[in-house]
């Protein structure tokens, strides 16, 4: 068995990471995140929620703006969900239907039920099953947007086991297969989720498009052109305005940019979901004729999502202090690995994420001023009481030690 390693790590930032973290708070507040979750949870629970699954979406929303993937988190409550709930898109109160149990596999049909919740019970369900089992799966129809896809299955990976969830987009379709004129695909993020051992656990959350759409909406909402590579228009070329998404006139392209630089992977990946995620429990499918009706702009909605969560047990398959024993020797091997920058260490996916929670839960969650705002208006709109501002964190302040960026591959649709 690989032995843990005993090298010291710092636990600070590196400038760079630091600095981003600086700016975030000028241009608004930080909230304390418990007091932010517990706000929105009221938020859920005022629009019929039961008050446990409030906690649990609003824990899983927030997680976005702790773990500093913002494009998915606060910025949807309003935007997402509470239209959502509101126009019965999504049930506050539906319980999902188990349609078929086969002991290691279980379909459900999701009836619309509130995905920050959902997407966790299932993932929970297959890890009880698979602590007898060593493997199980748990696979939803009529579903809903859960979110940041690694929130789910982190969740998994602190209870020692690996986790995958995968989520089509239901019906709505915003990426052409390469080569095609309709648009027949939606983002289909994914995430896998295993322990490391003394480190925070892996977390790989990525969209199979080159971003999620929240990336691009994100630069709409702050007045600013996107990068070339993200949106191309029907004839394939560059579009760096991101009100074209919106607008029909924007294609998001694949992980891998055209065909001739691998655009088939992210394509073959965004189909995978679309299988694991959607064919196997009957949900919609973005693959369908009623596209092939239209002038190819993107069509449809996502509704009736599909998920397949997959969970492996290793301590029912062998001794379990040697899968983490190895799985810490694997991970510290990583981040042993000399830098071509000393100045930006190597990471692996989920560690900046888990850092960056460690420092905002410790200093506050940043939020943009608007943000802030328009919470503090919901809650006076509802009857509710807004999180109050966290004191200003101190230009000195501590930090956990990782690089600039994300390895995580971002964030969901």
């Amino acid at each position: 068995m690989n032995q843990p390693s005993k090298a010291p790590r710092s636990d600070s930032m590196t400038a760079a990471h630091a600095e981003d973290v600086t700016v975030a708070h000028a241009e608004g507040v930080t909230v304390a995140h418990d007091a932010l979750v517990a706000f929105t949870a009221d938020v859920f629970a005022d629009r019929g929620v039961p008050a446990p699954r409030a906690r649990t979406a609003a824990e899983a929303l927030v997680h976005g703006d702790l773990t500093g993937l913002t494009s998915h988190g606060l910025a949807n409550l309003t935007r997402l969900y509470l239209p959502a709930l509101d126009e019965g898109r999504i049930d506050a109160g539906a319980e999902p239907e188990k349609i078929t149990d086969t002991g290691a596999a279980v379909l459900l049909d999701g009836r619309r039920s509130l995905g920050l919740w959902a997407a966790t019970e299932a993932l929970e369900l297959a890890a009880d099953r698979a602590q007898q089992t060593g493997v199980a799966l748990v696979t939803m129809r009529d579903a809903t947007h859960f979110g940041c896809a690694g929130y789910h299955t982190a969740r998994i990976a602190r209870r020692g086991m690996v986790a995958l969830l995968a989520s089509n987009c239901g019906r709505q379709r915003i990426a052409r297969p390469p080569g095609g004129r309709a648009a027949l695909l939606g983002t289909n993020p994914f995430s896998v989720a295993a322990p490391a051992g003394e480190h925070p656990p892996y977390v790989l959350d990525m969209s199979t498009t080159v971003v999620p759409t929240g990336k691009v909406r994100a630069a709409a909402r702050a007045g600013q052109p996107i990068p070339e590579g993200w949106l191309e228009d029907a004839q394939g070329r560059p579009v760096t305005d991101p009100e074209a998404l919106d607008t029909g006139h924007g294609f998001l392209r694949w992980l891998g940019g055209d065909p001739a630089t691998g655009a088939f992977k992210g394509y073959g990946l965004g189909l995978m979901v679309e299988v694991l995620a959607a064919l196997v429990p009957g949900a919609g499918l973005g693959p369908d004729r009623e596209a092939l009706s239209g002038d190819g702009r993107p069509t449809g909605r996502d509704d009736d999502i599909g998920l397949t969560a997959l969970v492996l047990a290793p301590g029912a398959l062998r001794p379990g202090p040697d899968f983490l024993g190895e799985a810490d020797g694997m991970f510290s091997a990583l981040l042993d690995c000399p830098p071509l920058d000393p100045r930006r260490p190597v990471s692996y996916p989920g560690r900046p994420e888990a850092l960056t929670a460690g420092h905002h839960r410790e200093h506050g969650v940043p939020l943009y001023a608007e943000q802030y705002a328009e919470l503090t208006a919901l809650a006076a709109e509802r009857g509710l009481t807004a999180p109050p501002p966290s004191p200003p964190v101190p230009a000195t302040a501590p930090a956990p030690a990782t690089a600039p960026a994300p390895a995580s591959g971002k964030d969901t649709r």
